[in-house]
């Protein structure tokens, strides 16, 4: 399996690492040379400066996407057009429309198309899973999601909810098994060109709700949840994996084996590919994340719930 990497900045470096560690890493490529040289030369992989390169040069079956999300679109493109599968960091886009434009392409040319939803990997997040399925706590009626840190520096071309609020807007998707049929938001910018803060709360169907608060103002970081259920309350840690359940008389603490969520990502996205696994994120969710961060963008502007009909 031939797998090549577009984009080593923060956090391509780590899809670098693993997979150079799975053994699949073929090529490096970097608008900025001495990066791609250097990185190149770390993994003992060719490296390339343009995709157009690569394309003509390299032969690979899977590229990763991990590039400033303005690019994902003309970059994506390329590579499913030459009959690539392709794994594109989130958001998949920054607009609707390329994002349907990509699913359209990766279904004409029969490729994998994949997002980097992260967190559905998180054990943490995996456990909950676990119990809205079986009901063990009864069912689950509402999400609370707290993602704060200091402004990333690195970030030019989003906004918090485009960045950092769509990996609980597809958790909560992903746990409710279904899309919001309702988007409120209030967000506003202090020491950012795009909105550095937001509260967004979705609705779905039987009443459920996410509440969803993400800041770039806050010193220190945060990222924690609550999953409300009718018998119990599961709190969690995405960094630690650590979880708390909350029953009437009764707290535990269980063990939770401590994974990586990316290497499981890209282990499911590669499987996939063979047709080993079921792809986790498929595309057209997140395609919904996208519309529903415009969703959100929209109601902060007009001050009114936005109403969807996602399938």
């Amino acid at each position: 399996m031939r797998t090549v990497l577009v984009g080593i900045g923060g956090w391509g470096k780590n899809h670098a690492r693993i997979l150079s560690k799975l053994g699949v890493l073929t090529a490096i490529c970097d608008t900025d040379s001495k990066k791609a040289k250097d990185f190149g030369k770390k993994y003992s992989v060719n490296h390339y400066e343009s995709v157009d390169k690569l394309l003509n040069l390299e032969e690979f079956d899977s590229a990763f996407v991990c590039t400033p999300t303005l690019t994902h679109f003309e970059i994506a493109s390329k590579i499913i057009l030459s009959k690539k599968n392709v794994f594109i960091e989130k958001p998949m886009t920054y607009r609707t429309d390329e994002g349907e434009k990509l699913l359209e392409l990766s279904r004409k040319n029969n490729v994998v198309l994949s997002c980097g939803y992260i967190e559905r990997f998180n054990p943490a997040v995996k456990f909950v899973k676990e119990c809205v399925t079986s009901k063990k706590f009864g069912d689950l009626i509402m999400l609370e999601f707290h993602r704060e840190n200091r402004m990333p520096l690195h970030i030019k071309d989003a906004g918090v909810i485009h960045d950092t609020s769509v990996h609980d807007i597809d958790t909560a998707m992903w746990l409710f098994d279904s899309p919001p049929n309702v988007v409120f938001a209030r967000a506003g910018k202090i020491n950012h060109e795009h909105e550095d803060f937001a509260t967004i709360m979705l609705g779905f169907k039987n009443e459920k709700v996410a509440i969803i608060s993400s800041n770039w103002v806050t010193p220190t970081k945060v990222r924690n949840f609550n999953a409300v259920f009718t018998d119990g309350i599961i709190s969690g840690n995405f960094l630690t994996q650590e979880i708390k359940i909350e029953k009437k008389n009764e707290t535990e603490i269980p063990r939770i084996e401590n994974i990586e969520p990316l290497k499981l990502e890209i282990e499911n996205f590669l499987a996939s590919t063979e047709k080993k696994q079921e792809l986790v994120v498929k595309p057209e969710q997140s395609v919904n994340v996208t519309k529903i961060a415009e969703a959100a963008l929209l109601s902060s502007q007009k001050g009114t719930p936005i109403y969807l009909d996602l399938k």
